[in-house]
């Protein structure tokens, strides 16, 4: 395989002092970014990594740290939005217009899902079948079935009676857009912010078509189908001080930054924000 110079370039002053502090985890996607490359974001998936660490996910962080690497060409992001709420309507149009993301985006489907146990016999596991898989629910004695129907009781009491769940899945649309890039034959490397097993096929293809693909995920959150192609897997904690929420960085980030900006300040500009 063709090994295509990378570089990590930016103009805007806060990642450009971050890629000197943390200049081994730039080096490192240099190293993983070969030639054109495209990324995927399915950002129902990396909403979900924020369960799982102590800081927050900043889109446009997330943008202009990947526009740092003069490879990447395109980012994708996926998304859905829940129609009539400003705040969601409002994140999927500045993703697009302000930060340059390509989106995709569909309305989220809200799902109600009834927890209500007052017409069911207390050890009837008919309720817990919407929530736990049934090899599981084959597994639990009839006084945990009666236990856990009493919680739910106790919910119903409090005036809860259903649970609303918000669904909305890209991945059709994402390897129907991975396809499509292939075919156009202008990208080397495919970027998949996602673990999930469903990408194990279109990954298998983009290898053994000579492509480079690598997957962005959290520890403990890539399918084993996903590990079992062999394709590099780039933790996204080690990027967290690019990519969180500007509140989030500890105060020694803060002071790094600081002095990297003061060291290359013309003293008549303006000091950025952090």
């Amino acid at each position: 395989m063709i090994r295509f110079l990378a570089m990590f370039n930016t103009n805007n002053r806060r990642v450009e002092a971050l890629g000197s502090i943390f200049k081994e985890r730039t080096d490192e996607l240099d190293a993983l970014f070969n030639g054109p490359t495209v990324v995927y974001i399915d950002w129902a998936n990396v909403i979900h990594w924020q369960d799982k660490v102590d800081w927050h996910f900043h889109l446009q962080r997330i943008k202009q740290f990947l526009d740092a690497f003069d490879q990447v060409k395109k980012v994708r992001l996926y998304c859905g939005t829940l129609e009539g709420n400003q705040r969601s309507e409002s994140q999927v149009r500045e993703a697009s217009e302000k930060d340059g993301y390509e989106v995709c985006t569909k309305s989220v489907k809200l799902m109600n899902w009834s927890i209500d146990v007052s017409s069911i016999p207390v050890d009837s596991p008919e309720i817990l079948k919407s929530f736990l898989r049934k090899s599981l629910l084959q597994k639990i004695d009839i006084e945990t079935v009666g236990f856990l129907n009493s919680k739910l009781k106790t919910f119903n009491q409090q005036g809860v009676l259903a649970l609303e769940e918000k669904k909305c899945n890209f991945d059709v649309e994402m390897g129907r857009d991975m396809l499509s890039d292939f075919l156009e034959k202008k990208y080397e490397t495919f970027v998949l912010w996602s673990g999930d097993s469903d990408f194990q096929s279109p990954i298998k293809q983009l290898v053994s078509d000579g492509k480079s693909v690598v997957i962005f995920s959290m520890s403990g959150s890539v399918s084993p189908e996903i590990g079992e192609t062999g394709v590099p897997i780039f933790g996204v904690k080690k990027i967290k001080e690019f990519i969180c929420w500007p509140r989030e960085l500890s105060e020694s980030i803060r002071s790094k930054i600081s002095a990297y900006l003061d060291s290359q300040r013309d003293p008549r500009e303006e000091a950025p924000k952090l």
